[in-house]
């Protein structure tokens, strides 16, 4: 792609819609680096505001807790990744071509013309990978999910289970394996990089060792 595109997350997540002002696109390009930085464990307003040299006070108009600005990083992420899926993909016909470009864009980066090229790419994948499952581990996951906010993840998933149907349309199990593709491309990549001895890694790219299991983890499953 050689534009950009921008997208709108679920107003629920938010108090005030962060696109609205450049103090609001300036927080989230903060949290970004400051989560990266720090991990979301010890990241707070306090500091991010520090980070920004604004108020606590200016960064709870836009979101009521921490959690609630990882969901919105996390959402655009995702709608963000979804739209690539679907761009990329439209000229191609082989489900199997499909399946592979997919796995390909669940282990890099964000391409340097998705959306804001204001998000440091690095960073954000960073944080996808270490930190996205804390936005549904959670005790109110059931309560947040009513709002809809998981939603571009679901439509994600909904999309590589129908190309699984289609390259085998008698496999019972494509939303789960869709889901396990999303979440073993984090968990290897994390494993490669912390815990590499449980992983079979054998050179410093992860993001290729991540993407032969994962198309040897489909393909013997579909095939």
């Amino acid at each position: 792609m050689d534009f950009q595109v921008s997208f709108k997350v679920n107003e629920k997540i938010y108090l005030r819609d962060p696109e609205s002002s450049e103090l609001g696109k300036q927080i989230i390009k903060s949290a970004i680096d400051l989560i990266y930085g720090v991990g979301f464990e010890h990241f707070t307003f306090k500091k991010l505001a520090i980070e920004m040299k604004t108020t606590e006070a200016s960064i709870y108009r836009y979101f009521e807790n921490k959690h609630r600005l990882l969901l919105y990083i996390l959402n655009w992420y995702w709608s963000c990744l979804e739209y690539n899926v679907m761009f990329d993909l439209q000229n191609i016909k082989d489900p199997k071509a499909k399946l592979k470009l997919i796995i390909h864009l669940l282990t890099h980066e964000l391409p340097a013309s998705a959306g804001h090229l204001n998000y440091n790419r690095k960073f954000l994948n960073h944080i996808v990978i270490t930190e996205s499952s804390k936005s549904y581990l959670v005790k109110e996951v059931q309560e947040i999910n009513k709002d809809q906010v998981f939603k571009p993840y679901k439509d994600l998933c909904a999309q590589i289970a129908d190309i699984i149907k289609t390259y085998n349309p008698k496999y019972k199990f494509s939303k789960s394996l869709s889901t396990t593709l999303i979440e073993t491309a984090h968990d290897q990549q994390y494993f490669s990089t912390y815990l590499p001895k449980l992983t079979d890694v054998e050179s410093k790219n992860k993001e290729k060792f991540t993407s032969e299991f994962l198309e040897h983890l489909l393909f013997k499953a579909l095939d």
